[in-house]
């Protein structure tokens, strides 16, 4: 009879998969439908900026990589579970997905939000890897971490040299799965580029857009849900991550996308979830209201190329093989670029330039620059520089010059 109702007991199991949440997000529940209609109650238009709770906090528009919005961006904070971002990427980049990890007794008896596992299980990367972003498995973290890096620490070497690819200075990491620890933190606006750089990997965003899925441990499945409060809730949220710990309070990072505005908002050490939840939203909703994106590259291009075409021979070169240099721009840095709305015929460009040049001219000598400005403060510049070198005449050159003017001053005077 009990080995009836034990096998009864796993088929059950097997047919009605368990739903489990991260630890860090059972503590406080949110209606998000419900701050949604009392931010829309306070002010539907605004374009105020909004008051938040959360001690930092940025928006910036993903193409370009600007903050809209800034609070304390480049305070050091803690930023609990979001550290995981860094981690899937270690992951993605280092690991194969479809290997199997055996789990530690470490990473089995990992404490705060975990995804279930214990001792010996077995569980493929890609299943670790849903477990650490949507549940926020703190005991997915390790169990990653010692598969890719042989231990925890190297593997937080391993995200801290990737920090140090991104350019980060603000940046440092001691855990997988962002449990308090000293020299553990991150900034607002180094978060945004982290994930920015995430979501470049089509793995990782296709794995934060995700609400439910199911994984296999030890060949037994399990549901598990997105902590994400704004995913599925808010229009146009496709990700990010939630983080919760004494020390980093609430944080998320959201990604929103609505027609060609495409964002990262991230908030850092809310009191609570609501005001986590709040103040997302509120970024998100002011950054849709009150800002737009132009296809900048494009313009400053074609601006280029009118004043090319009406300016390049009007600058000498002297003592030089060519007479004239040939004009390129550099890259621009911005494809696209955000701007507040209304601001757009607003924008000048400024054109400065030398006239003559004296060879020898080196190739990418910048001649000149092309400032652009709105309504007198300068966004960025382009610098004009040569295509190609452009060499000194020696001796044999003005010989051969002067040669050939008396031959055409001859031929002249024979025919006229």
């Amino acid at each position: 009879m009990k080995k009836r109702v034990i096998a009864l007991l796993m088929i059950f199991l097997l047919l009605f998969p368990v739903m489990t949440y991260a630890a860090e997000e059972e503590e406080e529940l949110v209606n998000v439908e419900e701050i949604v209609e009392e931010i829309e109650q306070a002010s539907s238009t605004s374009v105020d900026t909004p008051e938040i709770n959360s001690r930092a906090a940025i928006v910036i528009e993903r193409n370009s990589q600007i903050p809209i919005y800034e609070k304390n961006s480049n305070e050091r904070r803690k930023m609990a579970s979001t550290t995981k971002i860094m981690t899937a990427i270690i992951v993605v980049e280092k690991g194969n997905l479809e290997e199997t990890v055996t789990v530690s007794k470490k990473a089995g008896g990992t404490g705060g939000s975990r995804l279930g596992l214990k001792a010996g299980d077995k569980v493929k990367v890609k299943d670790l890897l849903y477990g650490l972003m949507l549940c926020s498995g703190n005991d997915a973290a390790v169990a990653l971490a010692e598969h890719i890096g042989g231990s925890v620490e190297n593997f937080a070497e391993l995200m801290n040299q990737k920090a140090k690819e991104l350019n980060l200075k603000d940046t440092h990491f001691v855990t997988p799965h962002g449990l308090d620890a000293e020299e553990h933190y991150t900034t607002a606006y180094e978060l945004a580029i982290i994930t920015n750089y995430a979501l470049n990997i089509p793995e990782i965003a296709n794995i934060v857009k995700t609400q439910t899925c199911t994984v296999w441990i030890n060949g037994y499945i399990k549901e598990i849900r997105n902590t994400n409060e704004l995913l599925g809730y808010l229009d146009g949220v496709y990700g990010v991550k939630t983080g919760f710990t004494n020390g980093a309070n609430r944080c998320l990072v959201t990604a929103a996308k609505r027609g060609d505005l495409d964002i990262i908002c991230v908030v850092l050490g809310a009191d609570t979830k609501k005001y986590r939840t709040k103040d997302s939203i509120q970024l998100i909703e002011y950054a849709f209201q009150n800002y737009e994106t132009i296809p900048i590259e494009e313009a400053i291009t074609e601006t280029f190329a009118y004043w090319k075409a009406q300016n390049e021979k009007r600058i000498m070169i002297t003592k030089g093989l060519q007479d004239y240099p040939e004009l390129m721009l550099e890259k621009v840095p911005y494809k696209i670029y955000p701007l507040k709305k209304g601001q757009k015929d607003k924008i000048k460009v400024e054109i400065e330039n030398e006239e003559i040049l004296e060879a020898p001219v080196p190739e990418k000598y910048e001649i000149g620059k092309m400032k652009i400005t709105i309504e007198g403060k300068e966004l960025f510049q382009v610098k004009i520089i040569t295509k190609s070198e452009i060499a000194r005449k020696n001796v044999w050159d003005y010989f051969k010059e002067n040669i050939m003017t008396i031959t055409r001053n001859s031929l002249l005077d024979l025919f006229y």
